[in-house]
């Protein structure tokens, strides 16, 4: 699973980030994680506000911090 938080690297993103690594090895799942400050890439996903989330190329999740259930279930 390929996962992509997108931000301009502030610390709310930082924190997702660390929230996705920290569920994903919870839960013994296979994935990489990687922070996206480019504002192209976010222009494609047609990201407005951040930080977002992408899981093999679908945006799941923008705005905000996702809580905890929220990223597990994406490993579900």
């Amino acid at each position: 699973m390929k996962i992509e938080v997108l931000g301009s690297g502030c610390r709310k993103c930082t924190k997702t980030a660390e929230q996705i690594n920290t569920a994903g090895a919870e839960l013994g799942a296979d994935f990489s994680v990687e922070k996206v400050t480019d504002p192209k890439a976010m222009m494609q996903y047609q990201v407005m506000r951040t930080p977002a989330v992408v899981i093999d190329g679908k945006l799941v999740h923008s705005g905000s911090i996702p809580d905890h259930d929220t990223i597990r279930n994406w490993f579900e």
